[in-house]
């Protein structure tokens, strides 16, 4: 006996929308960062005159890679290790912060609770235009203007991670586990930083990962407050180099070979911390 045919599968017309734009939205973002990857390998003279999404016939990766970290004594080596420390403490002391506080607020019953997380949801919709005035103002009262801490205290804070810290501290840290720690006797902070700070893991890498490209590319704070080049970070630096090219157009192959290191570093970081950025997508996505 034959059995009836199954009728063919047919692909929603949603289906097809979204993948169509997510497509473009791929293209969009990686074009940029194509562009600007093959521009490292070419020639001052091939950056205007070759196509900006092919290889030129006479790379020299290597040469503008040399010449980049060898520009006025190697500055541009101190500018990346001042990205790096702005945002890699700023990103790190914002994550323990942030899962403290989302964590207090997520789990402890106090007066003004909500109030209070408002107030701090509220930070995310503060631009940062607004605000860099009046820290400049208030780090030049107490004279760290122009110093390390003039970038760093600022990136500390985070309200966008103190609202993903709460969120997750509420779906993935279970009210009876803490019971049952507190009843074996051990204290509030033993139990943040021993069990509800390893459930809470992928939130505390997102929030690290967020705050770190954040603090990256920051331009607007570092250039209200530092006022030496040998505490500028990358995206200080590359512009300061990017107003030299009347100049002298040679400052041009710098400016996008510096881009292109600057992007490459920020993609490895994310591609090693991507499963656990997807985890915490993912948690946030299916629990309350």
């Amino acid at each position: 006996m034959v059995s009836p045919a199954r009728p063919a599968s047919r692909v929603a017309p949603s289906s097809v929308a979204v993948n169509v734009v997510l497509f473009v939205a791929a293209i969009y973002f990686v074009l940029p960062l194509v562009w600007v990857v093959i521009a490292a390998t070419k020639s001052p003279g091939d950056l205007f005159a070759t196509f900006g999404l092919w290889f030129s016939d006479t790379p020299q990766a290597w040469e503008n890679l040399t010449r980049l970290f060898t520009q006025d004594g190697g500055t541009f080596t101190r500018w990346v290790l001042n990205s790096v420390v702005y945002s890699g403490v700023g990103a790190a002391v914002a994550m323990v912060i942030a899962s403290a506080c989302g964590y207090a607020i997520a789990k402890y019953r106090f007066r003004g609770r909500e109030a209070l997380f408002s107030v701090i949801l509220g930070g995310v919709l503060v631009p940062a235009t607004v605000i860099a005035l009046p820290l400049y103002f208030l780090l030049n009262t107490v004279g760290l203007t122009g110093s390390y801490w003039a970038v760093l205290l600022p990136s500390m804070v985070s309200p966008f991670g103190v609202y993903l810290a709460r969120i997750h501290a509420n779906a993935s840290v279970p009210d009876e586990i803490i019971e049952a720690a507190r009843l074996d006797g051990a204290g509030d902070l033993r139990i943040f930083g021993s069990i509800a700070s390893r459930m809470m893991m992928p939130a505390l890498v997102t929030i690290f990962l967020f705050q770190f490209v954040t603090i990256w590319n920051n331009y607007l704070l570092p250039l209200v407050m530092l006022n030496d080049t040998r505490t500028f970070p990358v995206t200080l630096g590359l512009t300061l180099w990017n107003s030299q090219t009347q100049r002298d157009p040679m400052f041009y192959q710098l400016v996008v070979t510096g881009s292109a290191v600057s992007a490459i570093l920020l993609v490895a970081l994310m591609v090693a911390l991507q499963r656990f950025w997807r985890a915490d997508l993912t948690a946030g996505a299916t629990k309350g």
